[in-house]
């Protein structure tokens, strides 16, 4: 009879499981670091689980031992305390040397993680971050090529109040952006980060990448993303930078390397064309440009008589 009820709760529970929602099958995998798209990414969170799994491991003997004496050494066992022992040599020395030991093991990967971070060297492209309140301004310094990214329309629209709009009904709500950051994959991407008023951070968690931006102040940062890995990415600012600090999102549209190529002539040819000075109406295009300069009549004249004397 406690089988049938045991086997019949299994296979409840079995079916229960089974009818959740796809999103709720990967949440303990939500809890954990992003592996990322980058190789800097990959190593950061390879460090985190060496790290996690050591903590574990001390965690595991510490408390295994503490459990251990409190069962085999309580007082109703008939447990006597010792108050004669007031100095173990032996002891003193093993509870100094291990974790002594335990700290290096982990500062040696952890320092090596941390100096590649900071390594810019060998770039391919250089861009200029700036935060503001409340967007981001990249320059592609090399290129001539700058313009601002900032919260969508939609999502603009429907975090005000009163608006009418359901936020479920838009994509991204506040992870969304007017111009995405375009940047190429297999591309060592070099980032100048700054601040044009308070202190941003730049932060997109799949490039294993989070930057201050100070006024001020210019910090650097790198990500390469996998040649196989196009597509968008998005991230947040990770500093409480003012009253619209939540809606100051970044999306990065990694393209291949073609493509990126296209888009930053075309990017450049359409800012070009638009600082340069109107022509006036009714002049063909280039002659303004082109022809030369007439000298007024009254120095061409003057010119004239000064020679035939």
């Amino acid at each position: 009879m406690i089988r049938e009820k045991l086997a019949s709760l299994v296979f409840a529970l079995a079916a229960g499981v089974g009818a959740l929602p796809v999103y709720a099958e990967s949440g303990w995998d939500q809890l954990n670091m992003t592996r990322g798209v980058t190789h800097i990414s990959r190593e950061i969170y390879g460090l985190h689980m060496r790290i996690f799994w050591i903590c574990v491991a001390i965690g595991v003997v510490v408390f295994g031992l503490m459990i251990w004496s409190i069962i085999n050494y309580r007082k109703s066992k008939g447990a006597v305390p010792d108050v004669t022992l007031v100095h173990n040599t032996k002891v003193e020395f093993a509870w100094t040397i291990v974790p002594i030991i335990i700290l290096v093991v982990m500062a040696v990967p952890a320092a090596k993680t941390l100096i590649e971070i900071e390594d810019t060297t060998r770039s391919e492209l250089t861009i200029k971050v700036t935060g503001f309140q409340w967007g981001w301004q990249y320059d592609y310094l090399d290129d001539g090529v700058a313009y601002y990214s900032r919260l969508d329309h939609q999502s603009d629209a429907a975090r005000e109040l009163a608006s009418g709009i359901d936020p479920n009904t838009v994509p991204h709500y506040l992870l969304n952006v007017d111009h995405p950051f375009v940047v190429p994959v297999d591309t060592k991407v070099r980032l100048l980060v700054t601040g044009a008023d308070v202190i941003h951070s730049w932060w997109v968690p799949a490039f294993g990448v989070k930057k201050d931006a100070i006024p001020g102040f210019v910090n650097e940062a790198w990500f390469k993303i996998d040649r196989d890995k196009p597509g968008l990415y998005r991230g947040q600012c990770a500093e409480l930078c003012g009253r619209d600090h939540g809606f100051m999102p970044i999306v990065v549209d990694a393209r291949s390397r073609e493509d990126f190529a296209a888009w930053l002539k075309q990017k450049a040819a359409e800012q070009k064309q638009a600082a340069a000075p109107a022509t006036p109406a009714g002049t063909p295009a280039g002659a303004a440009g082109n022809a030369p300069t007439a000298a007024p009549t009254s120095v061409a004249s003057a010119a004239s008589g000064a020679g035939s004397s």
